[in-house]
């Protein structure tokens, strides 16, 4: 499966939303939040810039269960250059749940990542434009 399965699946807004308490024995993650493309009990978050030292990278695609998830709210949209929106969540995780992290990166004699490789950096970009043009 190629990372425009992943990333153009549609958003998922059905995942319960708390008040402005966050939970004490979770760990927030903020992104762009996608419904996984073939199980139902999982979603994906492909994550922006984190506020804290040693999380993900921005432009990893992170895989939870739904069930993981404790709370989640509503951020205010970055907008690019070219006035497009993406949307971003803050998902609460429990903390001890197992999640999968996927890296996408360009293939050479260096591994790019997203922040090496304008053509990664190009490609996800699209995949946000083309599915906010749809929605």
């Amino acid at each position: 499966m190629s990372i425009s399965d992943y990333l153009g699946s549609s958003p998922i807004l059905d995942i319960v939303k708390y008040g402005n308490r966050h939970p004490f024995d979770a760990v927030s993650f903020v992104g762009t939040l996608r419904k996984h493309p073939y199980d139902a009990e999982k979603c994906l978050l492909l994550a922006a810039a984190q506020e804290r030292a040693g999380s993900l990278e921005e432009g990893a695609v992170i895989e939870f269960r739904i069930a993981d998830v404790t709370a989640a709210e509503e951020m205010p949209s970055p907008v690019d250059e070219r006035g497009a929106a993406r949307s971003l969540v803050r998902l609460w995780i429990r903390k001890g749940a197992i999640a999968l992290r996927y890296e996408p990166f360009e293939v050479g004699d260096k591994l790019l990542g997203p922040r090496e490789s304008a053509a990664l950096r190009a490609k996800l970009s699209e995949l946000f434009h083309a599915h906010a043009a749809r929605h």
